[in-house]
């Protein structure tokens, strides 16, 4: 899959693509006093995108057209809309602006798509309409439209803490090979959540092990652990992709990582061969049947 950049100028429009992310690691701390989980968790940006159109509407609103393979809500409950509207106001400002949401990342995979929608929503608003506000003014937003959006406002890896909202910038580049296997199934996070059973002792060794790696700057050993705590709930909720796993780890590929709170897997390739990738690929598809994609680490 190419690299692409991040903002296109089409016509009187913007295009600003939203990368799907992987959970490198991830592991809960416990329960919050809110009702959420404390988190800690490493993400990477990878290159298959979304992409949101925004150029000039017909009307003093924000209309809201979803297109592509994937489905995606197109009301006020779309994290798009949400982005758009709460900017505008903020600014104090209203403004005739169409928006095109191209899906191609499924939602309910742990890939992080709506999050990642709502970020570049807010860059792409702040370019097309020549806002000129600092990343800082837009984060300060990100927490009102979901955990997991202030990540996507900044670089392709990072460190992030509480509901995933506290964002540490991870200046080792990891970059990295790998194919995420995408099963027919949608996973509900909040689900997988109210199914989880702490383990506080796996918490603990995972976490001194990670934070021992991230300080000597070994992304690459946090990535050999394939640690992610919502495993065990997700499968157990989902059996058919705790077969799914085994079957694929019983192919040689290697470890198969679930992502967030899945239903999406990646296998990374050690050699970063993508030739080697593209042979797992149709193997996995010859004899497993399952969709997947080749994707590495993104540039931005």
């Amino acid at each position: 899959m190419v690299d692409k950049e991040q903002f296109e100028t089409i016509g009187d429009g913007v295009l600003v693509r939203a990368p799907a992310k992987i959970n490198l690691s991830l592991l809960v701390a416990g329960h919050r006093a809110d009702g959420f989980h404390e988190l800690e968790t490493i993400m990477a940006k990878v290159n298959w995108y979304d992409e949101i159109l925004i150029e000039p509407g017909v009307k003093a609103d924000i209309e809201l057209v979803c297109q592509g393979p994937h489905w995606a809500p197109t009301g006020k409950e779309n994290l798009v809309y949400r982005a758009a509207k709460l900017l505008l106001e903020c600014c104090g400002l209203i403004s005739d602006i169409k928006i095109t949401l191209t899906k191609n990342i499924p939602a309910g995979s742990g890939l992080g798509s709506a999050s990642s929608d709502a970020a570049a929503t807010l860059m792409g608003l702040n370019q097309y309409l020549e806002l000129q506000l600092p990343n800082r003014q837009l984060a300060k937003l990100a927490p009102k439209l979901g955990s997991d959006v202030a990540f996507f406002l900044g670089g392709p890896l990072a460190f992030c803490t509480g509901k995933g909202e506290k964002i540490k910038k991870l200046e080792k580049k990891s970059n990295f090979l790998a194919f995420l296997i995408l099963p027919d199934v949608s996973v509900s996070t909040q689900k997988v959540y109210a199914n989880y059973k702490h383990n506080q002792s796996l918490y603990e060794k995972l976490s001194t092990q990670i934070n021992s790696y991230i300080q000597k700057n070994r992304i690459d050993l946090v990535v050999k652990m394939c640690a992610n705590m919502l495993e065990i709930s997700c499968y157990s909720l989902v059996e058919s992709l705790a077969e799914l796993k085994a079957k694929i780890e019983s192919l040689g590929i290697g470890p198969c990582c679930l992502s967030g709170s899945g239903s999406a897997m990646f296998c990374f390739i050690e050699s970063g061969d993508e030739e080697i990738a593209g042979q797992y690929k149709r193997k996995l598809e010859e004899k497993v049947g399952c969709k997947s994609i080749i994707v590495s680490s993104n540039r931005w």
